[in-house]
């Protein structure tokens, strides 16, 4: 499990990027937290730059939509899904534990 911040860090609306390898991001969307890859799978962008609405996080880059709570995009031009990420809180703090295999996309768990 990887550390990321305390939980009362990351308000409502907000992301942030962890440098793991690949790069992981950390929303907290209406109070929801979940975790996906953070780059797109379209073309390199950090979706943490991204905006948040709901569960779903628009690219920086060309819109591409994806949603949180699977990795799939919702719209185009992107076509493959981002990984998710399993997220715990324990004692206030936010903690990750990455997926195990990279091809994988299975729903992120909410603390």
């Amino acid at each position: 499990m990887i550390p990321v911040c305390r939980l009362v860090d990351l308000p409502a609306g907000e992301s942030v990027r962890l440098d793991t390898t690949p790069p992981v991001a950390v929303f907290n969307a209406d109070g929801e937290l979940f975790a996906i890859d953070d780059t797109c799978s379209h073309q390199d962008a950090s979706l943490s730059e991204g905006w948040l609405e709901g569960c779903l996080v628009e690219c920086p880059l060309h819109a591409a939509s994806f949603d949180l709570r699977t990795g799939r995009p919702t719209c185009l031009p992107a076509r493959k899904p981002v990984r998710t990420h399993e997220v715990h809180v324990a004692d206030g703090m936010i903690h990750v534990r990455l997926a195990a295999d990279a091809g994988a996309t299975g729903e992120g768990s909410a603390a």
